[in-house]
């Protein structure tokens, strides 16, 4: 019998929206909030009785030297800096907006670097520094449907980078048999503790330099299942049921099709 799940927090209004992002421009109070969030996700972590699978391939790939982009979705990222064995070699990709400031100061308290910027803000100049941290040897995380969403559906930013970096592509997912899961786009899960839980690395994904749009996409949808499927199988370890993905955005390709169909 699966468990059964906390009943998941409602979306907050948006007044308590404006307020909570006005307090995280306030530095003292972010920090204080920071700090309590990290001494609970180290709580979380340490109270866990974890299984992990997949160790074995990323330690190869780190041996070979081969460049490293972890990804993992949004919602399931309060537990993934702490189950990450090279922290000090990481640097993670995170929003610029006041959300995104107490994200880096917490996995900043946690061992890792950041890289600020999005899709949607300062895009361009993250690349250009992911690209440079990653010929240095460091290794980037990225969650392929972050910032916004929709959730557990990738983008392309991360196949890119992998593409233009000859970097390798590693699906990092956890879950807990306790856990609280929010209302919001991605629904963020915040795992209780002195639980169990499943911290699962998947096999790595490559792309050639040189591949062109279509071999872009093909490894963007690749990449998105196995995410999917790595998720799922830890929400089946840890007794829950596994997070279903947002409807899928037609690309443009696919709405320029539809359209001429309709004619």
């Amino acid at each position: 019998m699966l468990p059964v799940e906390r009943r998941r927090w409602r979306q907050p209004a948006p007044e308590a929206v404006k307020l909570h992002r006005r307090l995280l421009r306030n530095p003292p109070v972010r920090e204080a909030v920071a700090a309590i969030l990290t001494g609970y996700v180290r709580l979380v972590y340490r109270t866990t009785r974890w299984t992990r699978q997949g160790d074995d391939s990323l330690d190869l790939l780190v041996a070979e030297g081969v460049p490293i982009i972890l990804c993992y979705w949004h919602g399931r990222l309060l537990m993934l800096a702490p189950g990450w064995r090279y922290p000090d070699r990481t640097h993670l990709l995170v929003s610029s907006h006041a959300d995104g400031d107490l994200i880096a100061s917490v996995v900043g308290r946690l061992g890792f670097g950041t890289v600020r910027g999005s899709s949607r803000r300062g895009g361009a100049s993250a690349f250009r520094q992911m690209l440079r941290l990653l010929a240095t040897g460091a290794m980037i995380g990225i969650t392929p449907d972050g910032p916004r969403g929709p959730r557990m559906r990738a983008g392309s930013g991360a196949v890119m980078l992998a593409r233009a970096a000859g970097a390798a592509l590693v699906p990092v997912a956890y879950a807990t048999a306790a856990r609280h899961v929010a209302s919001s786009w991605d629904r963020f899960v915040v795992p209780r503790p002195f639980s169990r839980g499943a911290y699962l690395i998947g096999a790595p994904l490559r792309i050639a330099r040189d591949a062109d749009a279509d071999e872009v996409e093909a490894m963007r949808r690749q990449l998105e299942g196995s995410l999917t499927s790595l998720t799922a199988e830890a929400d089946r370890l840890c007794g829950q049921r596994p997070m279903v993905p947002a409807a899928e955005i037609p690309t443009s390709g696919e709405r320029a099709a539809a359209a001429r169909a309709a004619e």
